[in-house]
C-alpha cells in the first residue's frame, strides 16, 4: 500500500509548513502530494509550486473543481502540471457542492453524474491531442454555427495516460467512478463499513466497463493524530470540529454526501443531530455531538503500533493508497506525524 500526504487548502497560514511537509514526504518516499481547492487557493497554482520544490513525489489535484473549469482548460493545465513536473502529476476532479458550485461558480448543480462523465470524456479526448470536437448534452465543441473549428492541445504531457482520479462518496458516483477513473479519492472511510458502503459500488462500475478492481486505485484520505493509545479519546476530539463541518454544514439540509455516508455507516441518529445543531448556528453543540467511533473509525490515532494495526486494516478491506492528513499546532508536530505514518506501514508490512 502506498502512503500519499494531503495538504488541504492552502492559504490557512501554515503556508511554509505545508511545503515543508510537502519535502519530508519526498524525503520519506511517500507517493503523491494531493492539494484542494474550495473557494480560496486554487490547487493548480499550490501544486506547481510545490513540483518545482520536490523531487520525486507526485503531486495531485484533490480536487480541481468541475464547475470552476471548462473541460478543455483542465487538459490544458493538466498536461502543463504534468510536463513541468516530469511526468509527476496525477489529476482528481470532482463536482463540489450545490452550495460553491451555485454561489461561488454561478453554475447550476444539476445532472452531475452526467456532467461528470461528459467533462472526463472530453478531458481524455484532450490529452490525446487529438482535434478536439464533442457533441453532447451540456458540452459541444465546436459550437455549431459559429467561426470555431475543432483544435488540438498544443502541449505535449510527459507521459501518454495521465491518472484520473474522482472524489465520490454516493453509491451512483462510485459506480461511475469505478467505470470512468483509474482511482477514487475517498472521505471519512470506515474499515469495517468499507465494502458495503464504498468497494462493492466500485466493483460493480470496474464490471460494467469490463474490468476488476485490480491495477484501481482506492485512495482515501485520513486524518492522523500521533499519541500514546490511553489518549485516544482526546486526539479524537481534536478532529471533532473538522468532522462537525463536513457530517453537519457541508451542503444543504438535504442534499449532504458526507451526512448520508454517515447514517450509511450505522449513525444515524446521531447525523441527524449533528447536522441539526450545525445548520442552526451551533457549531460547538455540533462537534459534541459527534460519536467517538464516528471519529475514531475514519481517523489514525494513537501510537505508531495501532496506526500500523488500522492501515492492515484498510489494506485487507480494498485500500490500495492512503494519504495521511497530520495533525499538529507546530510544523515539529506535523513531521513526526508524517514520520510515524512511514513507520507505521513499514510495521504493518506494507510497505
Amino acid at each position: 500500500m502506498q502512503l500519499g500526504i494531503n495538504l488541504g487548502y492552502w492559504g490557512a497560514g501554515m503556508d511554509a509548513d505545508n511545503l515543508a511537509v510537502a519535502q519530508e514526504a519526498d524525503r520519506l518516499g511517500y507517493a503523491v502530494c494531493w492539494a484542494a481547492e474550495a473557494y480560496g487557493s486554487d490547487a493548480a497554482t499550490v501544486l506547481s509550486w510545490v513540483a518545482a520544490q520536490t523531487e520525486r513525489i507526485d503531486v495531485g489535484s484533490a480536487i480541481f473543481q468541475i464547475p470552476a473549469r471548462q473541460p478543455a482548460m483542465t487538459a490544458m493545465t493538466a498536461a502543463t502540471l504534468d510536463s513541468l513536473s516530469r511526468g509527476r502529476f496525477r489529476l482528481g476532479l470532482g463536482v463540489s457542492g450545490p452550495q460553491v458550485s451555485e454561489g461561488w461558480y454561478g453554475v447550476k448543480f444539476d445532472k452531475p453524474l452526467a456532467r461528470t462523465r461528459e467533462y472526463v470524456e472530453i478531458v481524455r479526448k484532450a490529452m490525446t491531442r487529438e482535434r478536439l470536437s464533442y457533441d453532447g448534452a451540456h458540452w459541444t465543441l465546436p459550437l455549431p454555427g459559429g467561426p470555431g473549428k475543432p483544435l488540438k492541445l498544443t502541449v505535449h504531457p510527459e507521459r501518454e495516460h495521465i491518472p484520473l482520479y474522482i472524489a465520490a462518496i454516493g453509491p451512483k458516483n462510485l459506480e461511475q467512478t469505478g467505470e470512468i477513473a483509474d482511482g477514487a479519492l475517498l472521505i471519512f472511510p470506515s474499515a469495517a463499513h468499507l465494502e458495503e458502503t464504498t468497494i462493492k459500488y466500485l466493483r460493480a462500475g470496474r464490471e460494467k466497463a469490463g474490468k476488476t478492481l485490480e491495477g484501481f486505485d482506492v485512495h482515501p484520505t485520513l486524518p492522523l493524530a500521533l499519541g500514546e493509545d490511553k489518549d485516544v479519546a482526546t486526539l479524537a476530539d481534536t478532529f471533532r470540529p473538522y468532522t462537525a463541518l463536513y457530517v453537519g454544514g457541508m451542503g444543504s439540509a438535504k442534499q449532504n454526501f458526507y451526512n448520508q455516508l454517515a447514517q450509511r455507516m450505522g449513525f444515524e441518529a446521531a447525523a441527524a443531530e449533528v447536522q441539526e445543531k450545525y445548520l442552526a448556528g451551533d457549531k460547538q453543540g455540533a462537534a459534541a455531538a459527534i460519536p467517538h467511533d464516528l471519529i475514531d473509525q475514519t481517523t489514525l490515532l494513537g501510537s505508531v503500533d495501532r496506526i500500523a494495526d488500522r492501515m492492515k486494516e484498510y489494506a485487507a478491506a480494498g485500500v490500495t493508497s492512503l494519504s495521511l492528513a497530520p495533525a499538529g499546532f507546530t510544523l515539529d508536530e506535523r513531521i513526526a506525524a508524517l514520520r510515524a505514518g512511514s513507520e507505521a506501514l513499514e510495521r504493518a508490512g506494507l510497505a
